[in-house]
């Protein structure tokens, strides 16, 4: 079967790109392995501030240590950190990542992940110019979903430590789940008209609270996750550049689509390191339902 490293190869990745991915990619086991011992939180905020999960910091610490000590990475930007973490000035590519999205269900067992994009040059771009995304699920399976801008696979970590493939050049359905993200009472006219449709015409409702397993449904069984502008918050709370980006990016490249319910997020380029967006993503029909509605 398909390694992941064989398919870095056979899409003919630039060799440091590849190094790169994989370097992530060797993270897994070790993240998974600390959700034992970091159950709590970290009695700090990020930058946003929100709370901060022991696994929070403990996944940005080291990622960004391995990538740092690499030499292969330009600049990181982190939905834990404040800034960007500039590194090697003569590297190529730059990262951006949500270490742990997620990370309040450790505590009860459910799938959380790492979301993780990246470019070359500087970490402020629009999310079409990413040259790779890739998310890994920690589920009952440890599975890594990536596309080099060539289509969507998935791969599943097995016992001996390597990454084989699963399901090539994956398509998202045009199906019926649908989960959306704010307090009802809080949606806009608008958000609450594309949900009654959905529902109306049969729609499911999946909805986790981690961004990562709820798209990854999506991906797999079609429909839409949703984050939207609330009467509260007309820029909703996901971040453009750490989780809408790599996500969105991965959908396109599946089929689907991404939207802010106006236009595609991937056309965005961001001004700020944290800047939000509302979000809609999942199959190119439930896109089209919601940039339809006026």
């Amino acid at each position: 079967m398909k390694t992941l490293q064989e398919y870095l190869i056979a899409s003919h990745a630039p060799e440091d790109l590849g190094k790169i991915i994989l370097l992530i990619a060797d993270q897994a086991g070790p993240i998974r392995s600390a959700f034992i011992s970091n159950q709590n939180y970290a009695g700090s905020t990020n930058s946003s501030g929100e709370d901060q999960a022991e696994m929070d910091t403990w996944a940005d610490a080291r990622i960004t240590s391995v990538l740092q000590k690499s030499g292969l990475v330009r600049a990181v930007a982190s939905e834990e950190q404040e800034d960007i973490v500039q590194m090697s000035s003569s590297a190529k590519y730059s990262i951006v990542m949500d270490p742990l999205d997620g990370s309040s269900l450790i505590k009860v067992n459910l799938s959380v992940g790492t979301i993780v994009g990246i470019y070359e040059g500087d970490v402020l771009q629009a999310g079409n110019q990413l040259r790779a995304a890739f998310y890994m699920l920690y589920g009952p399976m440890t599975t890594l979903t990536i596309s080099l801008g060539n289509g969507v696979s998935i791969f599943a970590l097995n016992a001996e430590g390597t990454y084989i493939l699963l399901k090539e050049n994956v398509k998202i359905p045009e199906g019926t789940l649908c989960g959306s993200g704010g307090l009802r009472p809080e949606w806009t006219e608008k958000h609450i008209r594309y949900m009654n449709e959905i529902e109306c015409e049969g729609g499911k409702n999946r909805y986790s609270g981690s961004f990562v397993a709820d798209f990854h449904q999506i991906l797999e069984y079609g429909g839409v996750y949703a984050y939207p502008a609330t009467k509260k918050s007309a820029s909703g709370k996901l971040r453009l550049v750490f989780e809408i980006n790599p996500i969105g990016f991965l959908a396109d490249q599946a089929g689907g689509a991404v939207s802010n319910g106006e236009c595609s997020t991937l056309d965005i380029v961001p001004t700020k390191v944290h800047q939000r967006t509302p979000v809609y993503v999942g199959s190119k029909g439930m896109i089209a339902k919601i940039e339809a509605i006026r």
